[in-house]
Order: C-alpha cells, then structure tokens, then sequence
C-alpha cells in the first residue's frame, strides 16, 4: 500500500512538471495598461498631451451669429439691389500642435472656417473670387444666399521658418477691433507663403516672406468687353471677349478729332510668374509694438495682342495678325505683346498699450503708400478686392474704380495706380466685462495723368454705352463719368461689446461710410439713367441730369460669438 502510493505521488508529480513546461510555452494574457491624457502646461492652458506622444495639442473653436442692417434704397434692376438685412453663421475650428525640439519648439496649426451667410452686403464677392465661397443659383437667389468653406490656416512653424497658409507677414493692425474688415487697410488672413524670421532680442525681429501674389492682384483696368460694330476682323465679338481673356483696347488709328478709329485688343489678365517679396522690421516691448513693411509685385499683362480689330462705322480694317495691322502698331510706336513692371508697398504701424487709462486698452495708428498695390493700401477693404470697379453699397450712385493699374490705349503702356490708407482704431474697457473701440480711416485711390483721357477715345467702338463721348466731342458728359476718376474713402465706426461671462461676446457695430470723387461730379444712377452722347444736350438742359460729388452708407450688425 505505502509503494502503491508513493507511485501515484511520483506521476502526480511528473505531471504537474510537464504540465508546467507546457504551461511555460503559452503566451500569457496580460492587461492592457492604460495611458491618461496628461496635461501639458509647457505652452498654456488647454494643451495635452497626445497619447503615446511627447506632442501638445490644443483643440478650441468658435460659434458666431449675426443680424445686420444696411442702407439700400435702389430698387432699380440689379443683384440683390434694395436688400437691406443680413444674416450670417459661422462655425470655426483650430488645432495648435507643438513639440520641443533641440532646435526648439516644433509648431503645426490649422485652422477650418465654414459660413452661411444671406442678404445685403452678407455675400462677398471677394471671397468667391478665390473660391473660398458658393453661391445659391436661380433669379431670385444668386448673390443673396452664399455658403463659405475656408481652409483659414495651415502653417508650420520651426526654427524661424514659417510655411503654409497663414497671415500675411506684412499686416499689422488687420482690423484688430472690429467686427468686420470696414476701415482701409492691409488684412489678408489667408494667403500662401514661406517666411523666415530672425529674432535679435530686446524685442526686435525681421522677417523675409515669399507670398502667394494671387491674393493681391487687384487687376489691370480691362474696358468694357463687347464689341459694338459690325465691323471686326479675324473673330467674332463672341470670341474676342471670350471669358479666357480680359481685354483692353489699344488705339491703331485716330480720327483728325483724336478719336480712335481702329483698335486691336490686348490680353491684360496678370500671370502668376513671380511671388510677392516682403521685409518686415518689428519691435515689441512692454509697452506695445511696432512694425515696417514693405512689399514688392510683379505685374504683368499677356502676350495676346491683336486678338482681332474692331472699328468706327465706315472705316476698312486690316486682318488681325497681319502685317497691316502691325504696320498700324509701328506707326504709332505701340509695342504689342506682354510686359512686366514691377509695384510697391510700404507700411507704418504703431500699437501703444494704455493700461493707465483702464488695463486691456490700446491704440492703433498705421499708415500705408503703394503703386500699382492696391490690397497692399488696403483701399479695396471695404467696396471690395479682387475687382476693377464697384459700389460700397448694392446699388449705390456710382462705382469706384480701384484697378492696381492700367493700360494706356495710346502708348500701350501699363500705368500703376498710386494709393494710401491711415487708419486710427482705440479699445476702452469700461469695466472687465464691458468694452468698445471706436476707429476710423481715410483712404485715396488716384490714376495715372492721361489714362482716363486715353481710355475715353476709344468709347465710340467699344463698352457698354458705345458711341459714348469722349473728352474731345463732348467734355460735358464725359466730366460726369466715373470711370478711372481719382476718389476717396472715409469709413468711422465703433462697437460696444459685453462679456457676461468668459468666453462670449455680444456686441453691436455700427459704420459710416463715404466714398467720393476728389473733384468734379457725376452722374447719379440712382436717379438718371440712360443718359447718351445722342441725349445728353436734351436732358441737361431740362436738367434731368442728376449729378452728385459722393455718397454716404451705413451698416449696423448685431453680434453673438463664443469661443472655446
């Protein structure tokens, strides 16, 4: 009994052995260990750490909503012409990413826009011209209901160097305490670039920036695009004013008066061959900032000169391309074909910190002089960028013509606009949850000696109002036309905004606007329209012709905005 048992104790135990060499073999299951989000106080509040990463993060958004009014009382055939309210939501999103490096801190920020906006004024035609923007399609829709996506920054940022989509390095007050971009001057929020800053110390830096020139061209003047003769040699007045093109009329013959006789066409549409080069100078202390810039841009127009004729009534034209039609070039010492000229910008800014008034407070002063760099000068911001002529309101009694340039139809030349801009802007907090800032601006847009002279010549074969009178055959009527006139610009605000609590803003604004002529008068469209070189004697002197010097407008938004 006692072998029997010390046998089975044996095998037990040879057992338990091998089952414990197998055992051995077998993967173990362990748990999972699990990895908290970490807070990151290296760059402020709100960073983490992202899991299994030595990179920061911060995640923060915006809810913003808005009602607005504006004045509009021309209800005359138009786009959204005699809309008064405005309505706009907007959702935004930011994600700032950030890693310490041996060459210091490794930054990536993004930032998404997106918008509904409808009514007067809400729909901008500035940012569907560089697709940041929809419209709604059909009669009663198209201009007034606009959707807006917006890929508003997407930069790197890494031992000086800045690469991406992000402000331009050249702004410095950027409409900093306001509600919209109403005030003259340089905002451009979302451009493409490579920039590299140095910093010295005691507050001073300098920065290089290659820009994307395609959110500062503000165009060369084209005129007016049909041809209203039947007269045209080579192509259809369809497909000379193809939408490819943007035209401009150069002068190969004249009458005994100086009226043009014989145009060719030249292609004026600007390339994108160089970027946009800008320096800046900047000093920041305790007691505020300041900043210089300058910026240089190409400007250019093509090389489709002589895209077909068009000319007056009775008079024989050569074939487009021919050896006439060029002999008519060189006659006049007209040199077709593309050109290059180069425009400029500079810019002054001060911001001064006044916490001995009440703390937060501050006062912006900057002031800005370009050629042939109108968004630079920032004299488009309110009426609107990326157009050659437009009204502040919809519907409004003249246009104001804001082209970067032009091309002169008599020496087939391009000629810069010159343009300045000042601006003043103060932020007063009444109590830590009450605040508001007043601002003001004052702007000028003046064009080359001549060019409107010129451009006139050519109106009895081309624009809108064919047969229209130039400054030789009626001075009268063409005093009173805005086209290429030298104008001015005031806009004055101030808001009021209240802060109930962290974080959320309601607030009101309110601007007064007005655009002008630096001289002369013309004729208010408001009230006469249809006026002609055949008609015009008639109604002048019944005095059925009314003319004004400028106009005012005014706008009003209500607003809600959160920030997270």
């Amino acid at each position: 009994m006692k072998l029997l048992k010390s046998s089975l104790l044996g095998s037990a135990a040879a057992l338990a052995a091998v089952g414990a060499a197998h055992a051995a073999d077998l993967p173990v299951k362990k748990a999972i260990p699990v990895e908290f989000v970490r807070v990151c106080s290296a760059y402020g509040a709100g960073f983490f750490y992202i899991p299994g990463t030595e990179t920061c993060l911060r995640i923060s958004g915006r809810a913003r909503a808005e009602v607005g009014f504006q004045t509009n009382e021309n209800r005359n055939v138009g786009s959204q012409v005699g809309d008064v309210s405005l309505f706009r939501s907007l959702l935004r999103i930011n994600m700032d990413a950030r890693t310490q490096t041996d060459y210091g801190t490794l930054r990536a920020f993004i930032r998404l826009e997106a918008a509904s906006r409808s009514g007067a004024f809400s729909t901008s035609g500035t940012q569907q011209r560089i697709a940041n923007a929809y419209p709604a399609l059909g009669v009663d829709q198209f201009s007034r209901v606009q959707q807006y996506v917006n890929t508003d920054k997407a930069f790197i940022q890494f031992a000086g160097l800045t690469a991406g989509r992000a402000s331009s390095f050249f702004d410095f007050y950027a409409h900093d305490f306001e509600f919209v971009a109403a005030t003259a001057g340089s905002d451009i929020a979302s451009t493409n670039l490579l920039a590299y800053t140095a910093t010295f110390g005691n507050g001073f830096s300098a920065t290089i920036s290659l820009e994307d020139p395609n959110f500062r061209k503000n165009t060369v003047l084209s005129a007016s695009a049909a041809a209203t003769t039947a007269q045209q040699s080579g192509t259809s007045a369809a497909q000379i004013f193809f939408s490819n093109y943007s035209l401009s009329p150069l002068i190969l013959q004249q009458a005994a008066n100086g009226n043009a006789t014989i145009l060719a066409f030249q292609d004026v549409i600007e390339r994108s061959r160089m970027p946009d080069f800008v320096g800046v100078l900047r000093y920041d202390a305790a007691w505020g900032s300041a900043q210089v810039s300058a910026a240089v841009k190409d400007i250019n127009i093509g090389g489709a000169f002589n895209q077909g004729l068009a000319g007056a009534a009775g008079v024989a034209l050569p074939a487009a391309n021919s050896a006439a039609a060029l002999a008519f070039a060189n006659a006049r010492g007209i040199r077709g074909g593309s050109q290059t000229t180069e425009g400029f910008a500079v810019q002054g800014g001060l911001k001064i910190n006044t916490p001995f008034i009440a703390p937060g407070d501050a006062l912006y002063l900057q002031g800005a002089y370009g050629e042939g760099a109108n968004v630079y000068t920032g004299v488009t911001a309110y009426t609107g960028t990326y157009t050659q002529s437009g009204t502040p309101t919809n519907g409004g009694p003249f246009a104001q013509y804001l082209s970067d340039a032009t091309l002169n139809p008599l020496t087939g030349r391009i000629q810069l606009a010159q343009s300045f801009s000042v601006v003043g802007s103060f932020l007063h907090y009444w109590s830590p949850s009450v605040r508001s800032a007043v601002y003001a601006s004052y702007s000028e847009t003046n064009y080359a000696r001549g060019a409107r002279e010129a451009l006139s010549l050519t109106q009895g074969i081309i624009g809108a109002n064919a047969g229209a009178a130039s400054f030789v055959t009626n001075p009268a009527l063409f005093a009173l036309s805005p086209v290429l006139r030298d104008n001015y610009q005031i806009v004055a605000g101030a808001n009021l905004i209240w802060s109930p609590v962290k974080d959320l803003d309601i607030g009101v604004e309110g601007n007064y606007i007005n655009t002008g002529m630096k001289s002369g008068r013309v004729i208010d469209q408001t009230k006469t329209t249809g006026v002609n070189n055949a008609n015009f004697a008639a109604l002048n002197a019944a005095g059925a012709i009314k003319t004004l010097n400028n106009y005012d407008a005014a706008q009003v938004r209500f607003r809600v905005q959160r920030d997270f």
